[in-house]
């Protein structure tokens, strides 16, 4: 197993790129604004609820999960930060 550590990657990378942060909540509102600090284009899928208001709250335009999912994989990226309850339900998407 390879670990990849900081210095094996550079944020630049992540400059104009489309990331799609799947779920809006503790791991997902994190990642999401770091990336977006990091100058990533975040795109958010969420469910409309508590962690839809908070994303419009933090400055993002929130879509649906299958749209973020849709845009995700046609820019070849993806992170889904859903509670493993609900995780495979969004993998329907990306098939």
């Amino acid at each position: 197993m390879k670990i990849y550590r900081d210095a094996d990657a550079d944020v630049a990378d992540l400059g104009g790129r489309l990331l799609a942060v799947i779920g809006y909540g503790n791991q997902g509102r994190a990642q999401a604004l770091n990336l977006r600090d990091s100058g990533a284009h975040v795109v958010v899928g969420s469910s409309r609820d508590q962690s839809f208001d908070r994303a419009v709250a933090d400055g993002f335009e929130p879509v649906a999960i299958a749209a973020a999912s849709v845009a995700a994989v046609a820019a070849g990226t993806n992170l889904r930060l859903r509670r493993e309850g609900v995780q495979s339900e969004t993998w329907r998407w990306i098939r």
